[in-house]
């Protein structure tokens, strides 16, 4: 799809100014609204952390980061390190078993800022703004989405490291250690997401064939298992287009619906690199093989279900007369040598760090740049004649890593926020995270609504969202619940509008190139709302309630 950026003010000039105007614009507000801090903060945990209490009243000892609610012993927060508990609390062998950074080895940190609602305001804005800037005005859009980003991440990054300016950890201040932290899980977010991308893009799924049934509910099936291997953008370019050419002369709205709905959403949600959420989450903590052994039932229930009702509706369109380019046996044949390696090369980056752990480079962004160099050189390797037929282009890398970059940045006191007073909201129930996360992941983007739900059940068990928590968070059956309820309900539902998750948009406007009139927004959801809808009630009935 091309790209006009011949007339007006855009582009990387502007860029620079709507950050400095933010950038500004936080310095005064830091100004006028100085910060306010609390040299200790007891997390609001109704019900909370009751496997805590009870090992705690039968001496047994307690997993690392888990607080004793007694005295002076309480828990912080906004603290990345395990909470210090009197001597001979947490066995050695224990410890070692936990999931933890070497941040975790400090347990001591200066003064907790108490971060105010109206700071959140920017993260709101820049969600609404991703919801409804594309339907209000497409064109001032995608010329100045990055221009929203920066100007409203950078006032948080100036609020942030202007106010927030005590000394905090590691010889740097609140703000200076909660934006270091936010750069290294973009960097590594931005690396996989990327990545896959770039070297799906140097890959040719050529399928010649004639549309049928069966062969269409075979390709999308195909893409719900491709999606946690490439992830659900790479699953959806390297599958739309054949998909749309083989169904030449009968294709229908309907047929790239449920593309959406099945590799674009709901078939990524088995592995840690098949949606964005999940991936958010094992940066968070959540171990690589948790989603496969825990999400299993609920992924195979609603794609199974979707395959059949697809299945039904597709035999009730006509097959298209016979074509010449589509006369003879089905077959398929993939190209791209370079992609095909690099596929597996930056999966295997997402295990890098971790291997490190207890090394020199333990903290560095090894995998993150293993992935980056690995997606330049295939790229570099690729066929330019896969590329051309892939209509190939930076710019939904682009949308992504500038997008996000002010995701990343507002959503920090969001996340704060949420850790003091997430146990207010009165999500205390499997059911309430999943139907609460879904609705929003639906009208938002899933990343980051996952992140923040994510955080309001840690609150609500009385933990921080850091990975040396994440142990003692999934060690109850109520945190497990939850995880897989949010889990699902990110993933799933980001595929009830065009807006909830990345590649949704990308596919329809792809569609739409190749002369398919697609559904508006909101006839979209109409189609979600009869199909998809019910099946998500099911899998809830089945798998969450």
């Amino acid at each position: 799809m091309a790209h006009d950026s011949s007339h007006g003010f855009h582009g990387p000039r502007c860029w620079v100014i709507s950050l400095l105007v933010g950038v500004i614009l936080g310095l005064v507000v830091a100004a006028i609204a100085p910060a306010r801090y609390t040299d200790h903060h007891t997390a609001q945990a109704p019900e909370a952390s009751l496997a805590s209490r009870d090992a705690h009243a039968q001496g047994t000892p307690l997993p690392p980061g888990e607080a004793l609610a007694n005295g002076h012993e309480t828990f912080d927060p906004l603290d990345p390190a395990p909470t210090r508990l009197p001597a001979g609390a947490i066995p050695q062998a224990a410890y070692a078993a936990a999931d933890h950074s070497a941040d975790d080895h400090h347990d001591e940190h200066g003064p907790t800022p108490v971060i105010p609602l109206w700071l959140v305001v920017p993260f709101a804005v820049m969600l609404i703004s991703i919801a409804l800037m594309p339907f209000i005005n497409m064109r001032i859009w995608h010329h100045h989405f990055p221009d929203f980003a920066f100007f409203l991440g950078g006032g948080i990054l100036a609020y942030y490291l202007s106010a927030f300016n005590l000394p905090y950890a590691h010889g740097l201040s609140y703000g200076q250690y909660q934006m270091s932290h936010i750069a290294l899980e973009y960097y590594a977010f931005i690396a996989l997401v990327g990545g896959l991308y770039v070297a799906s893009g140097g890959i040719l799924v050529d399928i010649r064939g004639r549309g049928r049934p069966a062969l269409n509910t075979a390709i999308l099936g195909i893409g719900a298992v491709m999606a946690n291997i490439v992830g659900t953008t790479g699953a959806s370019v390297l599958l739309i287009r054949p998909f749309m050419r083989i169904n030449k002369g009968r294709l229908k709205p309907i047929h790239v619906v449920f593309f959406i709905f099945i590799v674009s959403n709901c078939g990524g949600g088995l592995t840690l690199i098949g949606d964005p959420p999940l991936y958010l989450g094992f940066l968070k903590g959540v171990p690589a093989e948790w989603t496969i052994f825990n999400l299993f039932n609920q992924w195979l229930t609603v794609n199974a279900m979707l395959l059949g009702i697809f299945y039904v509706i597709d035999t009730r369109i006509p097959v298209a007369s016979l074509d010449l380019d589509h006369v003879g046996p089905t077959r398929v044949r993939v190209r791209g040598a370079s992609g095909l390696i690099a596929l597996p090369l930056i999966v295997a980056g997402v295990f890098i760090d971790p291997m490190l752990r207890g090394t020199a480079l333990e903290g560095k962004p090894v995998g993150a740049t293993f992935q980056i160099a690995v997606a330049m050189l295939a790229y570099a390797m690729a066929d330019r004649s896969i590329l051309r037929l892939n209509e190939f282009t930076f710019f939904p890398v682009k949308e992504v890593g500038l997008l996000f970059v002010g995701i990343f940045v507002t959503m920090a006191p969001a996340l704060a926020y949420l850790s003091e007073h997430g146990a207010e909201l009165g999500i205390d129930s499997a059911s309430k995270y999943f139907f609460a996360t879904g609705l929003l992941s639906g009208f938002l983007d899933n990343a980051p609504t996952y992140l923040n739900f994510l955080q309001v059940a840690f609150a609500a068990e009385g933990l921080e969202l850091k990975p040396a928590q994440m142990h003692t968070f999934l060690g109850s059956v109520r945190g497990t619940h939850a995880l897989a309820a949010i889990s699902t309900g990110a993933v799933f539902f980001g595929a009830m509008t065009y807006i909830g998750n990345g590649p949704n948009f990308m596919v329809k406007s792809i569609a739409e190139a190749g002369g398919l009139k697609m559904p508006s927004f909101f006839g979209y959801i109409k189609y979600a709302l009869v199909f998809l809808l019910p099946v998500l009630v099911i899998v809830w009935a089945t798998s969450i309630l």
